[in-house]
């Protein structure tokens, strides 16, 4: 596993510890070609971080800054060694992903939900609806599930506007309705 491209391109992350499943160079590589300009100076949100390989990605692309949430100990390990290895920032959150979306008080432009193939679609709906409150006007979720999983329901803020299979993996891009679509 490896930054695909930007200022860390090449950088070899820590391997997944047991239990987390890293998000594939070639998806990597397939969603943020689909982001295009929505990187760069964005406030990303990596949930479900694992390793951080997209929050990382993304900081190399051009991101201004970076949370990393994870709450598995062996995870969290592995993640702030990739943090430190890739060099750019970043602020790893030891917690639950829940407890962090319901407490915090910053914003994000860009966040990625990235659960364990396992997490039941109910705990990913709630994230996504608890997520909302975290987003700027403009901003994009990124959500990465198995292919063949249900699809989750469209939280009312949001609006599904991209998705595409990748092998096993099935990814979904939701961005905030505007006051036009609203009306």
């Amino acid at each position: 596993m490896r930054i695909i491209a930007g200022l860390a391109k090449g950088r070899r992350l820590a391997r997944p510890v047991e239990g987390t499943r890293p998000f594939m160079d070639r998806n990597r590589e397939a969603l943020f070609s689909s982001l295009g300009d929505v990187v760069a100076g964005a406030a990303v949100l990596d949930l479900f971080a694992g390793t951080g390989s997209l929050g990382l990605e993304a900081l190399s692309r051009g991101a201004a800054s970076a949370v990393f949430v994870e709450r598995n100990p062996p995870a969290v390990v592995v993640l702030r060694e990739n943090v430190g290895k890739v060099g750019l920032g970043g602020t790893v959150v030891a917690t639950d992903v829940i407890d962090f979306v319901t407490g915090s008080r910053d914003t994000f432009d860009l966040v990625f939900v990235d659960p364990p193939y396992q997490l039941p679609l109910a705990s990913v709906q709630e994230v996504l609806e608890l997520s909302v409150d975290l987003l700027n006007p403009s901003a994009v979720v990124m959500l990465h599930r198995r292919a063949g999983e249900a699809e989750p329901a469209v939280p009312d803020a949001l609006e599904l506007t991209w998705q595409r299979q990748y092998g096993d993996a099935h990814i979904w891009r939701f961005t905030m309705k505007s006051e036009e679509t609203e009306r």
